[in-house]
């Protein structure tokens, strides 16, 4: 069984910056997608940004411009790198891998405080 680690949470000052990474267990490129969610207590979990196989990206409305996703396929590690963090963006944060052969996996989160 696959699993993602997720790890670079914390808490942070509005204006700074944080990386998180996630790493897979077994190979990357097994993943035709990969992306970053997060989720607010009493809220649903929203899509952030999304890598493709290809290398293609997306990013929701809210992020686009601060974050950025990629990865390194050396290391199975997907990252999020986060500027000028707000303290909107404050939720715990989770990995997602979509692979044809195993399905959806998730990690187990990582929270990411904003606050002054």
């Amino acid at each position: 069984q696959v699993q993602l680690v997720e790890s670079g949470g914390g808490w942070v000052q509005p204006g700074g910056s944080l990386r998180l990474s996630c790493t897979t267990s077994g190979d990357i490129l097994q993943f035709y997608a990969m992306s970053w969610h997060r989720q607010v207590p009493g809220m649903q979990r929203e899509m952030v940004a999304t890598i493709k196989y290809g290398g293609s990206t997306y990013y929701a409305d809210s992020v686009e411009g601060r974050f950025a996703v990629s990865r390194d396929t050396s290391k199975n590690t997907m990252y999020l790198q986060m500027n000028s963090l707000q303290p909107m963006d404050t939720a715990v944060y989770y990995c997602n891998g979509k692979a044809y052969r195993i399905g959806e996996t998730w990690g187990q989160g990582t929270q990411v405080t904003v606050s002054s």
